[in-house]
């Protein structure tokens, strides 16, 4: 029978310094050796309090899919936390104030390819006018700069129903929004507060000017026949802000990691160029092999619940290491090896459970057709610098490099 840790005998702190490198062209080492000799180790989050932290892949899914540990209470007053929250605690768990309201299915349908606003045809042609924007100019370009972010902003921009010029406004406050800090700087109190105030001039709008999701949350707040909880411009607005900077930093960074991945297994663009009906399944292989995910998804204990050999008592924090879980050889075979055809990917890059990303199948065809279009048009894509001269933000939820400038 597995041990049971007790509050009486509970083990040091790892030696790990959390977070862990941020890098995004390495797997930290500490991911194998935590797996294999503690999956549940204790360390010292920025903030100096405790915590779980999660290596292996079939805890870490245990973790998410368990409703007795909660997203929405790590923005609770006097839980520990793994950074200072730069949100307002009532952001935190967007998700479940929509679902409160009885929208969760308005903003999965928004967030279909299929049903939503942004089809593959129309991201499609978004990528090829920015490429052409690339050629016309010529190389070096930062592709960060000129390509995944104004593509990122497009879609989020088409489906939320924000004008893509303010988009790009708004993309310009992302990287306070997602500060890593023991403590809260003004800049991102003040972000937030910004961000807010200009989307919701866009939900009190005349209708007649409003689109996309807000134009339907308006329309819902709006119908008395509807059945759900209390609908406010409030709500709806910080829905959306939330939802841009969501949507918005993980389509454009994840963009960056599997256009860096690519390059470096040059063998893997070619057989993608000649066979671009398998982007597809390579997406699905670059979502569990990129590091985009610069921090552990965090849950705070409701119960008492077993975790591998761990008893975690209510109120502890758990973190979920994603890249411990999508590189544990138990689920993937030979993990490190980037391979286009793995048969089976049940990677953890989107979450699990409850709070699985709700746009995961607009972001696989938002980076299909990315890539896709990068591929054909640029026949020759490659670094404009050796790899080990990007250099890595510091201090963010997410692994970025400041920029990824390209020849082609």
């Amino acid at each position: 029978m597995a041990s049971t840790t007790t509050e009486a005998s509970l083990p040091p702190h790892t030696d790990v310094e959390w977070p862990l490198s941020r890098r995004g062209d390495v797997v930290p080492a500490e991911c194998a050796r935590l797996r294999e000799e503690s999956p549940v180790a204790r360390i010292r989050t920025l903030t100096g309090d405790d915590a779980w932290l999660v290596t292996s892949y079939g805890l870490a899914r245990q973790v998410l899919e368990d409703e007795r540990f909660s997203l929405r209470d790590t923005a609770a007053d006097d839980v520990p936390r793994q950074y200072a929250l730069t949100i307002p605690p009532e952001v935190v768990n967007t998700m479940g104030n929509v679902n409160s309201a009885g929208l969760h299915q308005e903003v999965l349908r928004a967030f279909g390819p299929r049903s939503g606003p942004a089809s593959a045809e129309w991201m499609s042609a978004r990528a090829h006018e920015l490429v052409d924007e690339l050629v016309a100019e010529g190389p070096p370009v930062d592709l960060r700069q000129r390509f995944a972010e104004p593509y990122a902003a497009a879609l989020v921009c088409k489906v939320l129903g924000l004008p893509y010029k303010d988009g790009l406004r708004l993309m310009a406050g992302l990287d306070l929004g997602f500060v890593t800090s023991p403590v809260v700087y003004d800049g991102c109190t003040a972000n937030w507060d910004k961000d807010y105030a200009f989307v919701l001039r866009h939900v009190r709008a005349d209708r007649d000017t409003q689109h996309g999701l807000i134009r339907r949350l308006c329309e819902l707040r709006d119908d008395p026949e509807r059945d759900g909880g209390d609908l406010t411009d409030e709500m709806i607005a910080a829905t959306v802000t939330s939802l841009f900077g969501a949507g918005a930093m993980s389509t454009y960074v994840f963009l960056l990691h599997a256009v860096l991945t690519l390059i470096r297994h040059p063998e893997a663009m070619d057989r993608l160029r000649e066979r671009p009906e398998a982007m597809p399944r390579a997406v699905e292989e670059l979502m569990r092999y990129t590091l985009s995910i610069g921090d552990g998804l965090p849950r705070i204990a409701r119960a008492d619940v077993q975790v591998g050999e761990v008893l975690v008592r209510a109120g502890e924090l758990v973190l979920v290491c994603v890249e411990g879980a999508n590189f544990d050889p138990e689920q993937f075979p030979d993990p490190e090896r980037f391979d286009i055809d793995r048969p089976s990917n049940t990677h953890l890059s989107f979450g699990a459970g409850s709070h699985f990303c709700p746009a995961s199948s607009i972001s696989r065809v938002h980076a299909t057709e990315a890539l896709t279009v990068l591929l054909e048009r640029l026949p020759q894509l490659r670094l404009a610098l050796p790899v080990d001269q990007l250099v890595w933000r510091t201090g963010n939820i997410k692994r970025v490099p400041e920029r990824l400038p390209v020849l082609w």
